[in-house]
């Protein structure tokens, strides 16, 4: 008589006893493993996840000095001509050393608002090209008691004095003379310059003066309310790549080092909307609400990404809850053909199908060629090798006529092969 459902007969139970083959009895140390309730051990489990997190530790590990390196501070160097920081030929570095070494601070600024700010300390003020400058921002400049000096900048020259201006523009860079009663000029003895400024009627002292442009020269030189204004029409005698020439040097030494402070200025594209003016009002003060909604959809951002980034685990196989028959595959498939008029596809189909079928019945193998393939069926049925080249290899069919006849003669074929 059977026991009844339920009870237990004599022996270890299912769960004292392991069945064979489900893994190690033993840890190395001889301990028995502890089985979770999936049938798996902590090491097998940490195997699977490290298994499945490697890839990404791979990727992490490799992005990680990329990371380091674009996070590391740019060096102090650019390519902008006239820079301080600039060590190539068209830069300025070497001066803006140099009078740092004499004792000179030296400010480089990119905004017009910082050089306002930065002035205030007095010294000389150094504006080097006013492409990029609003006529209230040179205005601006030039309402500072400060020195100037101003190197290709006539828009701001002529906001100085409006009846000055720039003549020779077009003049190569040459070596000239001082030729004037200037102290910095005849220290300087000789420069390398281009261009020419012409004086207004404020006056001022012209030196090294262009050729053929009478009254021109490149340096200009002017009092105006008890400061100094002077200017150049050619960066050419600050940049490295000249500053060792003739008297170049001792001109640019003299012009910026006269005071322990200097704000060297080179406007920015991006510094074209004008001087920043006190009462400015931020979009945040006009609608005080915008920081809290754009940190609340920041918020919504990252919940989104955790919550679209989540891990189910590894795709599970699952049972289908229909049983779809071969021949019904089939069928659904042939009418997406003809739905579609893809006659070439489904003659390439039933093709590849005879092909495969006559390959196994003649015991070739599935890397079998083409005309190895053609060779058998032709020992095998007597047929000509060019007509079952025709039939396995020729073109496709291009109507619904043409593919039943090719499906017709590809069956002939087949029967033909297994023929005794």
């Amino acid at each position: 008589m059977s026991a009844p459902v339920g009870t237990t007969g004599p022996g270890p139970s299912p769960a004292a006893a392991p069945a064979s083959g489900t893994g190690p009895s033993t840890t190395p140390d001889g301990s028995a493993p502890t089985v979770v309730g999936d049938g798996t051990t902590a090491r097998s489990r940490a195997r699977s996840r490290w298994r499945r997190a490697r890839g990404w530790v791979l990727v992490l590990a490799l992005a990680l000095p990329a990371i380091g390196i674009l996070a590391l501070p740019a060096p102090p160097a650019s390519t902008t001509p006239g820079a301080p920081d600039n060590p190539g030929a068209a830069g300025s570095r070497a001066l803006a050393q140099i009078l740092q070494r004499q004792g000179v601070e030296v400010t480089y600024v990119r905004t017009s608002a910082a050089a306002l700010a930065a002035a205030q300390d007095g010294g000389t003020v150094l504006v080097v090209g006013d492409t990029w400058l609003m006529p209230e921002q040179a205005e601006a400049l030039v309402a500072l008691d400060n020195d100037l000096v101003l190197v290709n900048a006539a828009w701001t020259l002529s906001t100085v004095d409006p009846s000055a201006g720039t003549a020779g523009s077009g003049a190569a860079t040459s070596t000239r003379e001082a030729a004037c009663d200037d102290p910095d000029a005849v220290a300087a003895g000789t420069i390398t310059a281009g261009g020419g400024l012409l004086p207004g009627d404020s006056g001022g002292t012209v030196c090294f003066p262009t050729p053929d442009v009478p009254g021109a020269g490149a340096y200009l030189a002017l009092e105006q309310d008890g400061r100094r204004v002077t200017a150049l029409s050619d960066l050419a005698p600050l940049t490295n790549a000249a500053l060792a020439d003739e008297g170049n040097a001792a001109l640019a030494l003299r012009l910026l080092g006269r005071h322990d402070t200097l704000v060297w200025y080179l406007p920015a594209l991006d510094d074209a909307s004008g001087v920043v003016a006190e009462d400015t009002t931020s979009l945040t003060d006009l609608v005080p609400w915008v920081r809290t909604v754009v940190l609340w959809l920041l918020l919504v951002l990252a919940v989104t990404v955790v919550q679209r980034a989540r891990r189910f685990g590894p795709v599970v196989a699952e049972t289908l809850p229909v049983v779809v028959r071969s021949a019904e595959a089939t069928r659904g498939r042939g009418r997406l053909y003809r739905r579609a008029r893809a006659h070439g596809h489904a003659g390439a189909s039933l093709r590849a199908g005879t092909a495969a079928r006559l390959a196994h019945r003649l015991g070739l193998p599935r890397s079998a060629s083409g005309p190895a393939l053609v060779d058998a069926v032709h020992r095998a049925s007597g047929r000509p090798a060019r007509d079952v080249d025709a039939l396995l290899y020729g073109p496709p069919p291009t109507d619904d006529a043409a593919l039943q006849r090719l499906a017709a003669d590809l069956d002939q074929l087949e029967s033909e092969v297994h023929r005794p």
